[in-house]
């Protein structure tokens, strides 16, 4: 926008209108809504309505102004966020015009009619958009003194989301917000006229992964949550910006607290991230800092028996116990993929300093040498400003094809972007996979007013032939990603499948399309560059490259020659070893043993270890096994910096001080201290100082993976397993959060008819998911996907792959129906956290 200097002879810009808004002369893009024309000419024009990230609706009519076109005015006032800019238009808002004003003092009164004043016990209360607007825009008192209408409340909308209609004004933000940004249309308006209220189908819940951005955006307190209900009002509360911690999308966030206590947290405003929106993981999952069972004081082994100690015992044991078993047979180090750049760096530094050794990996998960090599070549080193894919860079991608990536459940931001991209009509998502979840449908398939429009599609394979599937990809997709701009994006479940990460780094050569790395953890793609890998020092520097090794001895004042010189073991590789009596110590720092690869082998290196230190902020699988523990911060009392899955910076300050909390990088630094090694890492702060000082390696890059695809196997009497773990699950993280337990999907075992009708299975039989390791019991669900392929859900109620399986993605299983449901039973246990099952 640029105000007019000459109105008479500046020429309007190419793409632009000339109109007058309270006599002033403005230029404003062809399309533009005049209610973002006013706005940016710093004119605030009443409305509920409105958002701009959702499209305009004119319901609440409290925007309205007075237009003129042509000379001639309009018969009556114009909703401006429903209007569009013309040329020679000229506006008139209730700053300058007496119609205006009167018109949107009278929509207030009307609004306000049935408006119950529930001021000071509402949730919305001290920050009410109709408050202020009331105070600012409406009359003075009221003609209305009849006796308001009221409704039985409040409505459960879902187990975590409640309504209460009387204070509904009908704006429709929560509808149009399910609807056209989430893709979960089951919130909708009910009934006509007077009577018109806001509801949902029967048996059709609102099970959204995003139904809490509906209680931010509504701009009068109707819809509430059950966690924060009644809990504190917005005045009592400070407000602290923040980063979430739970996966790799790195969302902007606002914790308001009070009294020591996170009370809330509301969506960050970052237009280049996740614009307004957050996931309900994010927005829900924060009371583990609180659980009753977390760690305030280190713990040490007596006598069998895990007892409380001071820091200063607790830190002597840890350091004596692990120079010992470092001297013995060595020590292997897992952080995990939940840390701050600034504590992966000081577990790295840790490892090579104090240790002594590259044997370090944080990835808590299944891995591989090939996504490794992945890593080296493609990943490390790369930031929105050097060469990586960004938010932005998939919202114009003409094409982008999902590989070993389920975005709704693995990075709900990632995937509310490409839905927006694909609604917008710009971009072709493509899903390379076994079955339409949720978020492949919405993604490829969008409905507008006209009906569904498809705007991409699933490429089926069975588990562990994604590679081969990617060689001989459609036409349609190949042609599609062939188009400038375009995107492959890859989850880490690829390296679970030999040959994928070979077969991508191919594809995108073939294509020229980019390739984005999006894994589940928020803290893997900073532990990257913190060096936190058997092969790779801070800053990406490869551990087999002898100058890189010197940059680094430099910069950390050692002697040429202290770092070791060849690559360490990788995650398994540590556990195997540990678990032979190779190595005699391990130091942990929140690992779920369920979430490696092979439980079992965790749980046998922990035994087997002499000596095992866990920096841990609760009880665990890991803690039967340690010798020492050490509590660690959670994130709302440490600050620190995520590096997001762009490679995009997410610094946040603490939240909560004075609680004592410290830092894996504090504690680190001191327990290095008591083996006479200086780290540097006190403080976040100087562990971030010093990893910026090292920089970034420069150089060419290694070279990329190359590994053939394998032949997948399957047979009559075996099938194939598919999984992935859902959003909302049993991770540690949403403990104590029953009302968000419940709108977790349920879990079930899908399977194609086809195989249904091979195994014999009728509507009322469960089936039976077999392995040597043990057996998983489900609810079948039948869906269109591959013969002789059965998806689990990886971590969801009695579906806990890993621990009773053995087993992951593509892996070979034995598939059986099993004894009929009891009648008016639903087929499923209980959710442990209380949800639908």
């Amino acid at each position: 926008m640029t105000l007019a200097q000459e109105p008479q002879t500046r020429p309007v810009p190419e793409g632009h209108v000339r109109l007058t808004i309270d006599g002033v002369e403005v230029d404003a893009p062809k399309g533009e809504l005049l209610i973002r024309t006013a706005e940016r000419m710093g004119i605030v024009i009443p409305r509920f309505c409105d958002h701009p990230l959702l499209d305009p609706a004119g319901a609440c009519r409290q925007c309205l102004v007075e237009v003129e076109m042509n000379g001639r005015a309009m018969p009556k006032p114009q909703p401006s966020c429903a209007i569009t800019v013309a040329d020679g238009m000229v506006v008139r808002t209730q700053k300058t015009s007496a119609v205006a004003d009167k018109a949107q003092q009278g929509v207030m009164e009307l609004l306000l009619i049935n408006h119950p004043l529930d001021c000071p016990i509402c949730d919305k209360g001290g920050e009410c958009p109709l408050q202020n607007q009331a105070l600012k825009h409406g009359r003075s008192d009221s003609r209305f003194h009849d006796t308001k209408r009221t409704f039985a409340k409040p409505v459960s909308i879902s187990s975590q989301i409640l309504l209460d209609r009387e204070r509904c004004v009908l704006c429709q933000r929560c509808t149009r917000f399910s609807k056209q940004i989430a893709g979960d249309p089951f919130i909708e308006l009910l009934e006509r006229g007077a009577v018109q209220q806001i509801g949902i189908a029967e048996e059709q819940p609102f099970q959204s992964y995003f139904s809490g951005n509906t209680i931010q955006i509504c701009p009068v307190g109707a819809l509430t949550s059950a966690q924060y209900r009644f809990r504190s009002r917005p005045f009592d509360l400070v407000s602290t910006p923040g980063q979430c911690e739970h996966c790799a999308s790195g969302c902007e966030i606002r914790n308001d607290w009070r009294r020591g206590k996170v009370m809330r947290r509301l969506a960050g405003d970052d237009p280049e991230v996740n614009e307004e929106w957050i996931c309900d993981k994010g927005r829900f999952a924060f009371r583990y800092a609180t659980a009753t069972d977390r760690f305030t004081r280190p713990m040490v082994r007596e006598d069998g028996k895990l007892r409380p100690a001071s820091w200063t015992e607790a830190l002597r044991l840890a350091a004596d116990g692990l120079a010992a078993a470092r001297d013995a047979g060595g020590v292997g180090v897992l952080p995990g993929g939940r840390l701050t750049v600034e504590d992966s760096y000081a577990y790295a530094k840790f490892a090579r300093i104090a240790l002594r050794t590259n044997d370090i990996d944080y990835r808590a998960r299944a891995h591989s040498a090939e996504e490794l090599a992945f890593l080296e070549s493609t990943v490390a080193g790369t930031a929105p400003d050097a060469g990586a894919v960004t938010y932005a860079d998939l919202e114009a991608a003409p094409a982008v094809l999902c590989v070993a990536f389920e975005p709704e459940e693995e990075s709900p931001i990632v995937f509310l972007r490409l839905r927006k991209a694909a609604r917008n009509g710009r971009t072709k998502v493509y899903h390379l996979g076994q079955w339409n979840s949720p978020g492949v449908d919405k993604t490829t398939v969008i409905v507008h007013d006209g009906g569904p429009v498809r705007t991409g599609s699933l490429v089926t394979c069975p588990p562990g032939g994604e590679a081969a599937a990617l060689a001989e990809l459609p036409s349609e997709v190949d042609e599609a990603l062939r188009a400038e701009g375009a995107v492959l994006v890859v989850g880490e479940r690829a390296a679970e499948i030999p040959g994928l990460h070979s077969a991508v780094v191919r594809t995108a050569a073939a294509t020229g399309a980019r390739v984005a790395w999006i894994p589940r953890r928020a803290g893997e793609r900073g532990a990257i560059e913190a060096g936190a890998l058997p092969t790779l020092l801070p800053g990406g520097r490869l551990v087999r490259d002898d100058a890189a090794r010197a940059d680094v001895e430099q910069a950390w004042g050692l002697e040429p020659g202290a770092l070791p010189g060849a690559a360490g073991r990788d995650g398994s590789g540590i556990l195997a070893a540990a678990a032979a009596g190779e190595l005699s110590g391990l130091l942990v720092g929140g690992v779920d043993p369920d979430d490696l690869p092979d439980p079992g082998l965790a749980e046998r290196a922990l035994h087997r270890a002499d000596f095992v230190v866990s920096l841990e902020l609760r009880p665990s699988a890991v803690t039967e096994h340690a010798d020492v523990v050490l509590p660690i911060a959670p994130n709302a009392e440490r600050a620190g910096t995520y590096l997001n899955w762009e490679g995009r910076r997410r610094e946040f300050r603490t939240t909560i001080d004075g609680t004592g909390a410290l830092p894996d990088c504090r504690v680190l630094d001191t327990l290095a201290v008591e083996m006479d090694v200086d780290l540097f890492t006190q403080t976040p702060a100087a562990a971030a100082g010093e990893l910026d000082r090292l920089g970034t390696a420069s150089g060419a890059r290694p070279p990329a993976p190359d590994e053939p695809a394998p032949r997948v196997r399957s047979g009559p009497d075996h099938v194939l397993l598919a999984t992935w773990r859902q959003l909302l699950d049993d991770g540690s993280l949403q403990d104590g959060e029953p009302n968000l337990a419940g709108t977790a999907r349920r879990p079930v075992a899908r399977i194609s008819p086809r195989t249904a009708q091979r195994i014999g299975l009728t509507p009322a039989q469960r089936v039976e998911v077999r392995t040597a390791h043990g057996a998983i019991s489900l609810e079948a669900e039948i869906t269109e996907m591959p013969d002789d392929v059965v998806w689990l859900p990886a971590d969801s109620g009695p579906s806990k792959v890993r621990r009773a399986l053995g087993a992951g993605h593509a892996a070979v299983v034995e598939l059986h129906a099993t004894t009929p449901i009891p009648a008016g039973g639903n087929g499923h246990r209980p959710h442990p956290e209380g949800g639908r099952a």
